[in-house]
C-alpha cells in the first residue's frame, strides 16, 4: 500500500488566521474598490472645472468687431491648463455654423454634441488617438451688426487626471495596507493565546500514564474549552468505571472461584483414592453439590459483568416493573431451586414505569427471588407497586431474615454465609445494589408482619398521555 505522505490537516490556528486574512482581503478589495470609484469621481471633477473655467475664460474673451468675432486668448485660460502639463491640449472658436474662427491641438476639428439650451456640455472624444475629455462652452450675441452664437471647445487627455486617481489610491491603500498586516499579526498573536490553553491540555495528556483517569483541571479555562474539557472528563469517568469495573470483576472471579474450585479439586482426589464405595458415593456427591455451586457462582459473576456494562452502554426506555416481575415469574429457575416452594405473584391494574434497562431490571429481580427462595421460608411472593413518586419491586418470603448486622453486610463484596459451604447472597445482592445505584434507586431490606422484604426502590416514570 502507498502511503500518502506530505499531506497535513491545517491546524485550528492556520484556520482561524486563513479565515481572517480572507477576511480582510474580501474587504480590501471592496474598499480599494471603492476608492477608486471615490477618486476617480474626485480627479474628474476638479480636471472638469479646470477646463471649464479656461472654455469660460475665452467665452469671456470674445468681441465684436465690424460684424465678426474676434478673439483675444487669454493669458489665465492657458495658465488653468498648464496644471496638467504632460496633457496635450485642445481648443476652438467656433462662429455661427461651424466656421472656425480659432483653435489649437488637433489634426481634425472636434464636433460637440448638439444640445440645445445647454450653457455648457462635458464629452468624451479622443485626441491624436489618445482618449481625452472636453468642454463645450456656447456664448450667444446679439448686436447692431452681428447675431448668433459663439461655442468655445477646449479639451485635454487623461493622463493629469490618472496620475490623481492613482496618487490619491496610494494615499488611502498604504495605510490600510499596513493596518492590514498589523491586524494580521495581531489576530495571530491572539489565537496563538487563546489556543495556549490546549496546548497545555495536549501536554497533561502526553504526561499523564495511561491508566490514569482521574479527571483534568478545568479552573483556568475559557468557557467554550471548559465545555469540552467536561464531555473529556465525562466521558474518561465513564471509562474508568468500565476499567473498575473489570477489575473488579477479575478480582471478585479469582476470590470467589479459588475456594470452590480447591473443594472440587480435594472432593474429585478423594473419590478417586477412596476404596470403600459408600465413602466413594459420598465424596462423588459433594463432588457434584459442589459442581453445581461452582455453576451458580459463575453465573452469578457472569451476570454481574453483563449487568455493569448494560448499565453504562445500553440506552435507558420506560420499563414496567409489573411485566418484570411477571417474566420473573414466568421462569424456570425458581423450580430448580425449590421445587416445593409456594410462590405468588402481587401486581395492580396500574403500570408501574420506571427509566432504566429491562434486562437489568430481571437480573436484579431474579436475584432478589433466588435469595427469597434459598435462604427465606415459603410462601414467597413477588409483585411491584407504585408508592408516591417511588416504583417498588419487591420479593417477600415468610421468614424472618437474617439479623441487623448481617443485612448491614449484604451485597458488599466477597461476602459468605458464615454456616454454609454454598455460596452466599453477596454476589446475587451486589447485582441488586449496583443496578440500584446505575438507575438512580436503593435497596431496601427489612421485616414486617408478613416476614422479610428485600425491595428494589427506584424513582418512578410518569405515564405518557
Amino acid at each position: 500500500m502507498i502511503e500518502r505522505r506530505g499531506l497535513r490537516r491545517p491546524s485550528l490556528t492556520a484556520r482561524v488566521l486563513g479565515t481572517v486574512l480572507a477576511i480582510l482581503l474580501v474587504g480590501g478589495l471592496l474598499v480599494a474598490g471603492s476608492i477608486w470609484w471615490n477618486t476617480r469621481a474626485a480627479a474628474r471633477q476638479a480636471y472638469d472645472r479646470i477646463l471649464f473655467g479656461a472654455a469660460s475664460d475665452i467665452a469671456e474673451s470674445i468681441r465684436i468687431q465690424q460684424g465678426a468675432p474676434v478673439v483675444e486668448l487669454p493669458v489665465s485660460a492657458f495658465e488653468l491648463l498648464a496644471q496638467a502639463p504632460d496633457d496635450r491640449v485642445y481648443y476652438a472658436v467656433l462662429g455661427p455654423e461651424g466656421r472656425l474662427i480659432t483653435g489649437l491641438g488637433a489634426a481634425r476639428a472636434i464636433a460637440p454634441p448638439t444640445r440645445e439650451g445647454a450653457e455648457a456640455r462635458f464629452f468624451d472624444d479622443t485626441l491624436d488617438g489618445e482618449a481625452a475629455r472636453f468642454v463645450r462652452v456656447t456664448r450667444a450675441f446679439v448686436e447692431r451688426d452681428f447675431a448668433g452664437s459663439v461655442e468655445v471647445v477646449v479639451g485635454q487627455t487623461l493622463r493629469a487626471r490618472g496620475a490623481m486617481t492613482t496618487g490619491l489610491m496610494l494615499d488611502a491603500l498604504l495605510p490600510m495596507a499596513a493596518a492590514g498586516l498589523l491586524l494580521t499579526l495581531l489576530a495571530a498573536l491572539v489565537v496563538r493565546s487563546a489556543l495556549r490553553p490546549l496546548d497545555a491540555l495536549v501536554a497533561d495528556l502526553a504526561q499523564r500514564d495511561p491508566y490514569d483517569l482521574t479527571p483534568m483541571p478545568a479552573d483556568a479555562l475559557p468557557r467554550e474549552l471548559g465545555v469540552m474539557l467536561g464531555a473529556m472528563n465525562r466521558f474518561m469517568g465513564r471509562l474508568d468505571g468500565q476499567v473498575e469495573a473489570m477489575r473488579t470483576l477479575i478480582s471478585d472471579t479469582a476470590h470467589q472461584l479459588r475456594t470452590p474450585v480447591a473443594a472440587i479439586q480435594l472432593h474429585g482426589e478423594s473419590a478417586v483414592e477412596e476404596t470403600d464405595e459408600a465413602a466413594r458415593g459420598r465424596a462423588l456427591a459433594r463432588l457434584v453439590a459442589r459442581t453445581r455451586s461452582l455453576r451458580t457462582l459463575l453465573d452469578q459473576l457472569l451476570s454481574r459483568a453483563l449487568v455493569v456494562h448494560r448499565t453504562d452502554s445500553v440506552p435507558r426506555t420506560p420499563v414496567d416493573l409489573r411485566e418484570v416481575a411477571l417474566e420473573v415469574m414466568e421462569r424456570d429457575d425458581h423450580a430448580v431451586l425449590a421445587p416445593e416452594a409456594e410462590l405468588r405473584l402481587e401486581i395492580g391494574d396500574a403500570p408501574v414505569l420506571v427509566r432504566a434497562d429491562a434486562f437489568s431490571l430481571q437480573e436484579a429481580a431474579q436475584n432478589l427471588l433466588g435469595n427469597a427462595l434459598k435462604h427465606g421460608a415459603p410462601p414467597v411472593a413477588i409483585g411491584a407497586a407504585r408508592e408516591g413518586g417511588r416504583a417498588v419491586l419487591w420479593v417477600q418470603d415468610s421468614g424472618s431474615g437474617p439479623e441487623a448486622e448481617v443485612i448491614a453486610r449484604l451485597g458488599d463484596r466477597f461476602n459468605r454465609t458464615a454456616d454454609s459451604h454454598e455460596q452466599g447472597t453477596g454476589i446475587g445482592l451486589s447485582i441488586v445494589a449496583k443496578v440500584a445505584s446505575a438507575f438512580g434507586g436503593k435497596v431496601e431490606m427489612g421485616r414486617n408482619a408478613q416476614g422479610f422484604r428485600a425491595a428494589l426502590v427506584l424513582p418512578a416514570e410518569e405515564e405518557e398521555t
